[in-house]
């Protein structure tokens, strides 16, 4: 199984091809559980103001590739926050 690093690589190079499990993964260990799972949708929270979630959608096993590089940005945010600090 591939750990959050491979699976950022994957994302960046081919968002069309993200599993939505592995998208999960990569979710979770930016911006803690979801708020809500258990349905075709899982929603995060994000520490910014204004618009702070990242929703995520399973299409038949595999993430929406517009989802994937939202998760994208929002990581890169994240990160520059941290870095800020």
């Amino acid at each position: 199984m591939p750990d959050i690093d491979d699976i950022l690589i994957l994302m960046k190079r081919n968002p069309k091809g993200v599993r939505f499990r592995d998208l999960c993964k990569v979710c979770d260990q930016y911006f803690g559980k979801a708020r809500q799972a258990g349905t075709s949708h899982r929603i995060y929270r994000t520490p910014w103001p204004g618009d702070p979630r990242v929703n995520i959608q399973n299409d038949k096993g595999r993430a929406k590739p517009y989802q994937v590089r939202q998760v994208l940005a929002a990581i890169k945010r994240l990160e520059s926050v941290n870095e800020a600090d």
